[in-house]
């Protein structure tokens, strides 16, 4: 069956569907192609809407219109995470001193797999291994990937390791200082 279009004394056939509310609903009308392209041409969503209304429409498009968990709310678990793992009390003087003292230390299975989630040689310099971190949360994180659960979970697992990387070396850092003061 074929539709006519939807424009006033118009009695082509109607083939182009145009919106019939700004509310992205599955609401439309069938249009010829003459009058869809006039339609287009005068369509204007944000016709009716003062300046704040369209910031908003604009801001919530960036992020599909879908509600995104706030990094601040006290409850998640990845905030705090990732505050524990930026939280970097290293004395970097103190690590350059130590770092040939550093290489003589055996890591443990948490740590080896944790080099190997980083994608990282066991035992690399803690400048190299920060450097991986920060292009690994670059690459991984939520905002980057459309807030794909996903990439959130490995975004937590990468963190937990350089977390455990970081206790590790100030580990090894504060007992090769007993030894060398």
């Amino acid at each position: 069956m074929k539709n006519i279009c939807d424009w006033n004394n118009c009695f082509e056939i109607g083939e182009y569907k145009a919106p019939i509310e700004k509310d992205n609903s599955k609401n439309f009308r069938l249009l010829c192609l003459n009058h869809v392209r006039e339609f287009n041409k005068n369509w204007n969503y944000f016709a009716g809407m003062n300046d704040e209304q369209v910031y908003n429409f604009l801001k919530s498009d960036m992020t599909w219109h879908k509600s995104t968990q706030s990094f601040s709310s006290s409850d998640n678990f990845f905030k705090v995470l990732w505050n524990n793992a930026l939280k970097d009390e290293f004395d970097q003087s103190k690590l350059k001193n130590h770092y040939n003292h550093l290489s003589q230390f055996k890591f443990d299975h948490k740590d080896v797999k944790a080099f190997g989630i980083l994608g990282i040689s066991v035992g690399l310099k803690w400048e190299k291994i920060q450097d991986k971190f920060k292009t690994l949360v670059k690459k991984f994180h939520p905002d980057m990937n459309s807030g794909n659960k996903k990439y959130e979970e490995k975004l937590k697992l990468i963190t937990l390791a350089y977390t455990q990387l970081k206790n590790t070396y100030r580990k090894k850092i504060d007992t090769s200082s007993k030894y060398t003061a």
